[in-house]
């Protein structure tokens, strides 16, 4: 079962499931804007345009856009210059969260403390192990 939420758009009370996240009357609005943009895309002369180009024919706000490209409604398989900005650095992606530079960058900086975090250990147990004497008795 959902929960009751207010929604983003009109404020007005609905319950929220995994499948909506506005109420009825927004989501037909939506879907009516959606309609609207695939339409759009379907001609092959547009299949080229970016979310700006959309947004001007359309008239469909860029986020409304970008919400349906990231929860998959949109699909942009064979619109190469249709994508959403990467959470790191803004560089427009097709899929994930973030680009693959920014994806190469946290990588390394993983395993950049992972080795940290393993020469500490590994100072630790050698520091364990040695042990001191005064022989001057």
């Amino acid at each position: 079962m959902g929960e009751i939420r207010n929604c983003p758009t009109c404020n007005s009370l609905f319950v929220k499931t995994n499948l909506r996240d506005v109420c009825e009357n927004c989501y037909k609005a939506e879907q009516k804007q959606f309609d609207t943009v695939y339409s759009f895309i379907r001609k092959s002369e547009n299949r080229k345009a970016t979310i700006d180009e959309i947004v001007t024919a359309t008239e469909v706000v860029e986020e409304l856009i970008i919400k349906w490209i990231r929860n998959g409604k949109l699909r942009v398989t064979g619109l190469p210059n249709l994508g959403y900005p990467c959470d790191k650095c803004g560089t427009l992606i097709q899929k994930g969260s973030i680009c693959t530079d920014c994806s190469t960058g946290l990588k390394k900086d993983l395993y950049k403390v992972e080795e940290e975090r393993r020469r500490i250990e590994e100072l630790r147990k050698r520091d364990r192990a040695t042990y001191f004497f005064d022989d001057k008795k």
